[in-house]
This record gives C-alpha cells, sequence and structure tokens, in this order.
C-alpha cells in the first residue's frame, strides 16, 4: 500500500511518530507493508515547533516540505491545497492520511477527495460544538470528506453518528496515547527539563497558551496573564510560550508579573517531563489537556468547552475559560483538594495501540 501523509503542526508529528514507528515494526518484521511519504506543510517552521519534533522522535525525513509558512487562514490552506495536489498527482497514493483539526488537515482532505484519493482521518468524531474555533471547522469538513475515521473515544463514534456518519467509523483509541507511553519511558530514564530549569517537582505551575480565541482578544489574554500574576505568588508559573503568543503579548501592551517565567517552545520529551512534575497544568490546547490526564496532572482549561469530555467526567479538568476570577476560583479548588478523586484512568482512551489497530484497517483497505 502506498500512503501519503500530511502534516504541519506539532501535534500532528507526535501522532504520525507513533504510526511511522508501527509501520517500521511491522515491515521488519515481515508484515505486509505500508510505503508512506510524509508531506509537511511547513504550517509550524520554526526550530523549535517543527525540525527538533522531527529530529528527537525519530519521524523518517519528510518526503516534501512545502514551506507554506503563516497566513490567514485562507491564503495558507490556498497555498497547501494548491502544493499537495501536486504531490498527490505525483504520488498516486492509495490512501491520503491525515491527522487532527488543523488547516493542515484540511488541505490535504480536500486535495484527496478532488482526486478521488481515499481519505483517512486519525482523531475524526471530536467535537467542541464551538463554530468560532478554526479548528472545529477543520474537523467537521475534514470527517465529512473522509472515507476512513478513526475515532480516538466512544464520544466521537457518538459525535459521528449524529451527523450522519456510520460507514467507515473505527474507534481505535487515541493514537497520541501511543506516543505517550512511548516517550514517557524514555523521558524517565533520563530526565533534563527539570534541572535545566531549576525546578523541583510539584512545585511550579506549567501553562501554555495559543488558540486564538486567547491570542486574538487583548481581554483574554490579559484576565489569562493578569491570573497567572496572582497565581506566582503561590508558586511559579512557567509558560512554554508559541511565538505568536509573544507577538500579541507585545502588540497588546500586557504586562509579564516577575514571577511568571516565559520559556521558548519546548520539545515533546522537555514538555512530557514538565507536565508529569507540574502542580497543575493551565492550557488552551487540547492535546495538553489529554496529556496532563495521562501523566495524572490536574488541569485547567482556558476556554469555554473542551473535546476531551472524558477529562472533565473524571474531575482531572476544570473548563474556565479565559476569566481570571474563574481560573483563581479552580485554582484554589484544586489547591484545596479538588482534584483529590479525579480518576487519572486512560482507559477511555484505549490500550496503546491505536497505531497499529489503524495500520491493520488501512491493509484491509488495499
Amino acid at each position: 500500500m502506498r500512503l501519503v501523509t500530511v502534516v504541519g503542526a506539532r501535534p500532528q508529528f507526535i501522532k504520525a511518530a507513533a504510526f511511522s514507528r508501527e509501520i517500521a515494526q511491522m515491515r521488519s518484521e515481515g508484515g505486509r507493508a505500508i510505503d508512506e511519504v510524509i508531506v509537511h506543510t511547513g504550517q509550524h517552521y520554526d526550530q523549535n515547533m517543527s525540525a527538533v519534533f522531527f529530529q528527537e522522535l525519530d519521524i523518517p525525513e519528510p518526503g516534501y516540505h512545502l514551506g507554506v509558512g503563516s497566513g490567514l487562514h485562507g491564503e495558507q490552506t490556498g497555498r497547501m491545497l494548491q502544493e499537495i495536489e501536486k504531490v498527490l498527482v505525483k504520488e498516486k497514493p492509495d490512501v491520503l492520511l491525515v491527522y487532527g483539526d488543523t488547516n493542515s488537515t484540511l488541505a490535504g482532505a480536500l486535495a484527496a477527495s478532488k482526486l478521488h484519493i481515499p481519505v483517512a482521518h486519525v482523531e475524526a468524531g471530536l467535537r467542541s460544538f464551538n463554530r468560532r474555533m478554526p479548528e472545529e471547522t477543520n474537523r467537521v469538513l475534514a470527517d465529512h470528506l473522509s472515507k476512513l475515521l478513526f475515532c480516538p473515544t466512544d464520544q466521537s463514534v457518538e459525535n459521528l453518528r449524529r451527523e450522519g456518519i456510520e460507514h467507515g467509523v473505527h474507534q481505535v483509541g487515541d493514537i497520541m496515547f501511543d506516543s505517550m507511553r512511548h516517550y514517557r519511558a524514555r523521558v524517565e530514564k533520563a530526565p533534563r527539563a527539570l534541572a535545566a530549569l531549576g525546578l523541583a517537582s510539584k512545585s511550579f505551575l506549567l501553562a501554555t497558551v495559543h488558540r486564538a480565541e486567547n491570542t486574538d482578544r487583548a481581554e483574554n489574554l490579559r484576565e489569562i496573564f493578569d491570573a497567572f500574576a496572582e497565581m506566582q505568588a503561590r508558586y511559579p508559573v512557567v509558560v512554554a510560550l508559541h511565538p505568536r503568543t509573544r507577538k500579541f503579548l507585545e502588540a497588546h501592551g500586557i504586562a509579564v508579573a516577575a514571577g511568571v517565567r516565559l520559556l521558548e517552545p519546548l520539545s515533546y520529551l522537555e514538555m512530557i517531563e514538565l507536565e508529569a512534575h507540574a502542580r497543575m497544568i493551565l492550557t488552551d490546547s487540547g492535546g495538553v489537556q489529554k496529556e496532563a490526564f495521562f501523566v495524572g496532572t490536574p488541569c485547567l482549561t482556558l476556554r469555554e468547552e473542551t473535546e476531551w469530555v472524558e477529562t472533565v467526567a473524571s474531575g482531572a479538568n476544570r473548563i474556565c475559560g479565559a476569566s481570571r476570577e474563574r481560573i483563581l476560583a479552580g485554582f484554589a479548588a484544586l489547591e484545596e483538594g479538588g482534584a483529590s478523586g479525579a480518576r487519572f484512568d486512560a482507559a477511555p482512551y484505549g490500550r496503546g495501540d491505536a497505531a497499529a489497530r489503524i495500520a491493520r484497517r488501512l491493509l484491509e483497505l488495499a
């Protein structure tokens, strides 16, 4: 089977690493082979957001690097669509594989569907039900263009059923759980980030902020960093800062308190280590919410909803939005033992064998 995989953002690199590792293992064991060609759109193009991930996670070198870079949503997606189509015409794959909910996901799915190439979507069926999020539009459209829909949870299968999508749907578990299990074992053997940053386990708060709904709105970003300023009186707040967030902090003239430490984007292994040792995680990232759950660290979500409803139902994650008052209330509740009854049980996300199950389904299609 010939497969073209489209990636462009760091969460997709993490998922692609698990799948590429699985198909390499299948080949080494003499099983049926999947010949994968990776297309990197360049949606994340910063060294710390892109190249370092391929090196650290042992992802095969992309066959194509489109170098699209940043831009308005329509402009960026249009350039990707144009370049991906050229690759597909040349490579003639049996299937195109996309991950998640980025502009790279949508562009890949659109390009393949117009060329009548079957689309396989990993992380299908996720819904925040907030159509103001560009990611929601991307994931809904990708699902409706896909022939194979690989869902991480029972809820994602149900979301598709409600939209009339029932054929080609497979609940395979969460491929990010595959990655977490594999790379956390490596981190535990050779930890480095905690010592390098001079941090003690469970004595700091870890934060990420990058969603457009927060970075593009001065009032949201200010409320979040005002909350961080108050929380740093108890514990240092370490922010793994996305480049666009740094730009908007400066553009909006938002002051950062002395106890709030801004870091350059971290590698995946560094991030896993800090997530596991943080006292609490504050994030608007869907992936980081889930990683917090996998490593057993309480989480405050800086959005009004989450796709990962299982983490909230378990008591491990609280929805706080971009409200200083609600963030501080959530922090106080968790500090007072509000997470003591949380169930950090990854069962809703499978057994850590999603990549193998996806590979088997793809081979059945061939």
